[in-house]
């Protein structure tokens, strides 16, 4: 359903699991971030109310994520770290389109937000799959429907707002250089990493 080129090795879920602490603070991060892209779509493309409505409903969604991961992370008497850099994020932003149209810009920005979406949503089927921590694996399992249905959220406003974008055609370079770009990660206590 994803499309996603390379799908990350089972045992990238042993090296999450060795350090949960530090696991759990990079996934609260990554969910803060998703909440506060959903507010910059909403921001710079207003005009759009079904799209308002829909992000706030995610920014929302996202924010009440980052709450449960940090009550885990009280619960088990962790600490929540700092924010990290996301080198996968920061990868993605570079290859995202600037130049161009207004409408070229927000439609990458929305095709950025569906590939974080899909990797995350994959990483936490994994996580859900092959963790030892039933209470883990489960909270995994459900955060993974949830990133599937904003997936498609983003990736079905692309194409409904696109003017001069064959979204289809972008979509799939997206999904290559995803493809390219996954290959150097999964090695590390990240979401993304």
């Amino acid at each position: 359903m994803l499309g996603l080129k390379l799908l990350t090795d089972p045992r990238w879920a042993n090296i999450a699991e060795s350090n949960l602490e530090e696991i759990l603070t990079d996934h609260a991060w990554c969910e803060q971030k998703a909440a506060t892209n959903a507010i910059t779509l909403i921001t710079n493309n207003s005009e759009h109310m079904d799209l308002v409505e829909e992000l706030t409903a995610i920014a929302i969604e996202e924010m009440q994520h980052f709450q449960m991961v940090i009550d885990i992370i009280q619960k088990r008497g962790y600490t929540l770290g700092r924010e990290r850099k996301d080198d996968y994020v920061g990868r993605l932003v570079k290859f995202s389109r600037k130049d161009g149209s207004r409408n070229s810009a927000f439609i990458d920005r929305l095709l950025f937000a569906a590939m974080i979406e899909a990797r995350s949503c994959e990483r936490f089927r994994v996580l859900s799959l092959n963790i030892k921590d039933q209470e883990l694996a489960k909270f995994y399992h459900d955060l993974m429907i949830s990133e599937a249905g904003h997936y498609t959220t983003f990736l079905n406003f692309a194409r409904k707002y696109t003017i001069d974008i064959d979204v289809d055609k972008r979509w799939k370079e997206w999904l290559e250089f995803e493809g390219e770009l996954i290959q150097s990660f999964g090695k590390k206590e990240a979401i993304h990493g």
